[in-house]
């Protein structure tokens, strides 16, 4: 039995080193775009969905003022989905009267009642509704963006004659173990969701930045057949309108077009998040992601299974610290050339430590991601 579970574990390594090789090699063939010097004119729409912001909603709207796109070609849409803080009183008072900015309540259009499964996949269809723009842009109320962000994203759309576009986010605030260990982490994802994106390996974004054609919005019917999951507002999205159009789907990578966002700040809403993304593994329609997933998972329960076959036979230990070490040289130069370019290498020398606890979580927040439940913006969801 012993011999064939370390083959079965040397088999996944062996399959997760080409994997990561993949990845890596797509991410540094990915050229950064180059802004052109014909400004842009599409005009935007930015959406956000903003639930108990009240902290957020001044820093959000002073870094979208001091956007250095022209005023009169975006407007800014948030939805306040029933906030039960003050963020509704502070969106009415607009500080910048140079930007358009649309307050909505989706109180007006849906009722809190428990029925609806995303509150969050409603607030931007509402927020679409109301749009005037032919490229709607999404992001999160906790969200800070480059003054260029929106010029870089209308220039790329322009350019490459995108129907979706995925874009980079990273984290602030890094003072943290968790604040670390979150980056990190986030780190491998960005690097994985730009290679696949780019080499249309797979379906993969972040609904912190992400823009689209409202019009591809609407002709895959936006959000309906995946308006049951709670999660999903991205990348489901994303894959039906890469189903639509497989060559018009790109990932932006360039500086000035990441997207800054706060790590939640307790380790509790750390597992609900990450619980939450993976809530919706069995949703994918895009089954490509689901098997580099479900690797991706087994090997993660494979050092689990070797930690508890080392306290019976000491054997193990050995091979599991060596197989960790291999899992360790595989992975760091990828996410180290994405550290590179998020300017976040000084984090790499905590790499290698944190290394065990992620193992552990990729197994906990997997497992309950399929058989648990977890809280969102303070509803309790069950999967």
């Amino acid at each position: 039995m012993m011999p064939f579970f370390f083959f079965l574990f040397f088999l996944f390594m062996v399959v997760y080193a080409v994997l990561i090789a993949y990845y890596h090699s797509a991410w540094n063939r990915l050229p950064e775009f180059v802004l052109p010097e014909k400004p842009a004119s599409v005009l935007i729409s930015v959406i956000i969905a903003a639930r108990n912001e009240e902290n957020n909603i001044q820093g959000l709207l002073q870094s979208l003022n001091a956007q250095q796109y022209p005023k009169e070609l975006y407007e800014v849409i948030i939805v306040d989905d029933h906030s039960t803080d003050s963020t509704w009183q502070l969106l009415q008072q607009q500080p910048f009267s140079s930007m358009q900015v649309k307050p909505l309540q989706l109180k007006e259009f849906v009722e809190e009642n428990g029925v609806i499964a995303s509150y969050k996949k409603k607030a931007i269809e509402t927020g679409i509704n109301a749009a005037m723009g032919t490229l709607i842009v999404t992001t999160d109320a906790d969200c800070r963006f480059d003054p260029l962000w929106l010029h870089t994203i209308a220039s790329f759309y322009e350019a490459n004659d995108a129907r979706f576009i995925a874009a980079p986010v990273t984290f602030y605030n890094q003072h943290t173990l968790l604040s670390v260990f979150q980056s990190l982490d986030f780190l491998t994802l960005q690097g994985i969701t730009a290679a696949s994106v780019y080499k249309r390996f797979h379906s993969m974004c972040n609904g912190a930045n992400l823009a689209y054609e409202r019009s591809a919005f609407y002709e895959v019917n936006g959000f309906n057949n995946i308006d049951n999951i709670a999660s999903g507002d991205d990348m489901l999205l994303m894959h039906k309108i890469f189903k639509q159009y497989p060559d018009k789907v790109f990932y932006l990578k360039n500086r000035h077009a990441i997207v800054t966002t706060e790590p939640v700040s307790t380790w509790k809403q750390f597992f609900h998040q990450r619980i939450r993304w993976a809530s919706k593994a069995d949703s994918y329609d895009d089954k490509r992601i689901f098997v580099v997933l479900l690797l991706v998972y087994l090997l993660n329960v494979c050092f689990l299974a070797g930690a508890i076959a080392a306290f019976f036979k000491t054997t193990w230990l050995g091979l599991g610290l060596l197989l960790l070490l291999a899992k360790i040289l595989i992975e760091f130069p990828f996410v180290n050339s994405v550290a590179i370019f998020f300017g976040q290498q000084k984090l790499m020398k905590y790499f290698p430590f944190l290394q065990p606890l992620h193992i552990a979580y990729t197994i906990i927040a997997g497992w309950l991601g399929k058989f648990g439940h977890y809280e969102w913006k303070g509803r309790r969801i069950k999967k």
